[in-house]
């Protein structure tokens, strides 16, 4: 197994340890989290010590892992520096359930965006992508998958089967 090389850093005011053990929980919970995709996990949390910056004994780091993949949280403080869609992370989906699961969790307190896009409740943008859309995208057929790109830029949370639907549609 290859060693993770890159580290997704998120940078938070003070909800680090929140927002890891939420993503942690929605993605142990999604239908396919037993398939040996890896262990959603928090890892590690390191705490602020005297030096500073942040309030002795407060988080100051948190390491997690989503499907197996590192990320790191921090508690920076209030910055000028917040998520926007200019980085987001795909998330592929094997099932509708799996998209339905996955778009309820991250919308509750979030909000929806086109194309399969969202933010989470902490404004980290997520693609909620299955994998019959990439399917259906990269037919051999240019006129299926046109039609099927035509249908996802109208939807919100990607529906497989109205993409199938459209696919086929003549």
């Amino acid at each position: 197994m290859a060693t993770q090389t890159i580290t997704p850093f998120l940078w938070f005011d003070d909800q680090a340890e929140e927002a890891a053990n939420f993503y942690v929980s929605v993605f142990s919970s999604r239908r396919g989290a037993d398939t040996g995709r890896g262990p959603s996990k928090v890892v590690d949390v390191t705490r602020y010590g005297e030096a500073g910056p942040g309030t002795p004994g407060s988080v100051m780091t948190v390491a997690f892992q989503l499907d197996g993949q590192e990320f790191t949280a921090l508690n920076g403080g209030p910055q000028p520096f917040t998520f926007d869609e200019s980085i987001s992370f795909v998330v592929d989906c094997q099932s509708q359930d799996e998209v339905d699961e996955l778009w309820a969790a991250f919308t509750k307190g979030g909000e929806e965006g086109p194309c399969g896009w969202l933010k989470d409740r902490y404004g980290l943008s997520w693609q909620i992508v299955p994998t019959r859309l990439t399917e259906l995208l990269t037919d051999p057929d240019p006129e299926r998958a046109q039609r099927a790109m035509k249908a996802m830029l109208q939807m919100k949370k990607i529906d497989i089967a109205a993409l199938e639907r459209a696919a086929e549609a003549a």
